[in-house]
């Protein structure tokens, strides 16, 4: 073996997916590929991949926008957040919805619980995960190299924890389509929220896309936890093949077989998705209020200024105006009465 085999082989392993299997069908064989610890180093490989995508998109993109808007210190850091979510949501709801049609699991439901353990992946399936969990990952270092404000930083690893944990949680349990579609819904909420915010960065007065972002929030929700309910309570407890299988890479599916462990899963679902709404609402309520609170305002405003301009009428009708320090009738004349001269 020569030096650019070695070479070769060794890219494979950062570049590509690992594990790849051929799994016999009705139609010949079919390449697929199950998870193990080489996935690693791909997705090492995609941090880095990510990182100098994070930066051209800054210095190209939102560096350039920026300038021109004058933004403060708050509201800079902001908008390069949402800049940079707006770029990755966008581009991962058309991947995302590309592989779900693709592979059928939209156009068929039945199959996101059908021969579940879903052990082996094709290959799109498997490379979209490796580059979700490698984008995801790729923000913790960009805490510090983007200077994220200490109070932030909580906030924002609140929100990537949550995300690897559901990416990999899907991942893993071989749960990767009913994860796929539950991505998709959650991406194109949070595309409308991150373009509602840059437009209101640019136009504090055009606050339409909040609007738009409200309806789709809500039916993401209900759409995310019918399919909970659907897939994980009424679809799983149907499947017989639930064992374990170290051989098969099938590890974690035989926990669904458990009922109490269905179960738990189903509440912690509901109570995330009860928390979610409960600040979304509380969200709303302030945004409202703080809306009519400023039209109240502007009315009451409005108001006075109405009745100081009609009282200042009322003013010059019945005690004449000033001109240089003088007070004069309305027909230019001076109100106090001339002297007489005497003969």
């Amino acid at each position: 073996m020569d030096v650019s085999q070695v070479t070769a082989k060794t890219a494979f392993l950062f570049i590509l997916p690992q594990y790849n299997v051929s799994v016999p069908t009705a139609d010949g064989e079919l390449v697929q590929y199950h998870y193990g610890l080489k996935d690693l180093v791909t997705i090492l490989f995609y941090i880095f991949i990510a990182i100098i995508l994070h930066a051209v998109v800054q210095e190209y993109a939102l560096d350039k926008i920026n300038r021109r808007l004058h933004l403060s210190k708050v509201k800079h850091s902001k908008f390069n957040e949402s800049g940079q979510l707006v770029a990755f949501h966008l581009t991962s709801v058309i991947w995302c919805l590309y592989v779900v049609v693709t592979e059928g699991y939209i156009s068929n439901p039945r199959s996101l619980w059908e021969n579940y353990p879903h052990v082996y992946l094709p290959y799109q399936v498997k490379f979209f995960y490796l580059c979700q969990l490698a984008y995801w990952l790729h923000a913790l270092p960009e805490l510090y190299f983007q200077k994220v404000r200490k109070e932030e930083i909580p906030r924002q690893l609140r929100c990537i924890a949550l995300y690897l944990l559901h990416i990999a949680g899907a991942y893993l349990p071989s749960l990767t389509r009913l994860g796929l579609i539950l991505l998709l819904l959650q991406y194109l909420a949070e595309f409308f929220f991150h373009m509602a915010r840059l437009v209101y960065f640019t136009d504090e007065n055009n606050e339409k896309l909040f609007n738009v972002w409200a309806v789709v929030f809500v039916v993401t929700r209900l759409f995310t936890l019918t399919l909970y309910i659907l897939v994980i309570g009424f679809g799983l407890p149907r499947v017989e093949s639930q064992a374990l299988d170290p051989e098969r890479g099938n590890f974690f599916s035989f926990l669904f077989n458990n009922i109490l462990f269905r179960m738990s899963v189903l509440l912690l679902v509901c109570l995330f998705q009860a928390s979610v709404m409960w600040r979304f609402i509380h969200f709303q309520l302030r945004r409202w209020r703080e809306y009519w609170n400023e039209q109240s305002s502007r009315k009451r405003a409005a108001a006075a200024a109405a009745g100081t301009r009609q009282q200042t009428k009322l003013l010059k009708r019945d005690s004449g105006y000033h001109e240089n320090g003088v007070v004069k009738a309305e027909n230019g004349t001076s109100p106090r009465t001339k002297k007489l001269k005497s003969p």
